[in-house]
């Protein structure tokens, strides 16, 4: 008897969510470029390649419970639903009202059932209430490492997130965390 098993990679999200799906009508037709556009707002749509390697080295696994921080336009809130599957849960957060409507409106259109959508709070980093993580995303750039963040993460837990130009790929252990600098990328400075 053979055995299938369904494997949610980065490359099955990507075909499945089409990023021209997740932008306003007037930068649709950039989409398929491999470059950040504009959402509204002051906000960016990141360009491909750079979504694909945070989702890639965010190494998220079916069944995890996801924080996506910065969510915008709701794609990356999207692929991350697709790769943790109906037994995980993708909690996003936007600080710009119309942009939450507009990502979480995208991710209905879509039917997409194991996501949450909330307004980021002042001064408050991800959603300690409902902390902990398996994985945190962030799709802004910090100016340090958001201590509150790696916080926030079960042990063995992984956050992604842009700091001074560089991606930080952060793994927490118990009481410390290790951390691989991805150098040269650009962000949306996290307010």
């Amino acid at each position: 008897m053979t055995v299938l098993t369904a494997t949610r990679t980065v490359d099955d999200a990507f075909q499945i969510y089409k990023r021209a799906d997740f932008l306003p009508r007037n930068v649709r037709a950039d989409a398929k470029l491999d470059k950040p556009l504009p959402i509204g707002h002051g906000q960016m749509n990141s360009q491909p390649s750079t979504v694909r390697r945070m989702l890639e080295w965010l190494d998220i696994q079916p069944g995890d419970k996801v924080l996506d921080i910065g969510s915008g336009s709701g794609w990356t809130t999207a692929l991350a639903s697709h790769i943790t599957g109906l037994f995980g849960v993708v909690y996003a957060v936007e600080r710009v009202p119309a942009l939450l409507k507009f990502g979480s409106r995208n991710c209905q259109n879509h039917a997409i059932a194991n996501v949450r959508f909330f307004k980021a709070e002042r001064g408050v980093w991800g959603l300690p209430d409902y902390a902990s993580f398996d994985r945190i995303l962030v799709s802004a750039e910090a100016t340090e490492i958001p201590t509150d963040l790696i916080n926030q993460l079960e042990p063995f837990g992984k956050l992604v997130v842009p700091v001074n130009g560089d991606i930080l790929e952060i793994t927490k252990m118990y009481d410390e965390y290790s951390t691989v600098v991805h150098s040269g990328f650009s962000f949306v400075p996290l307010k």
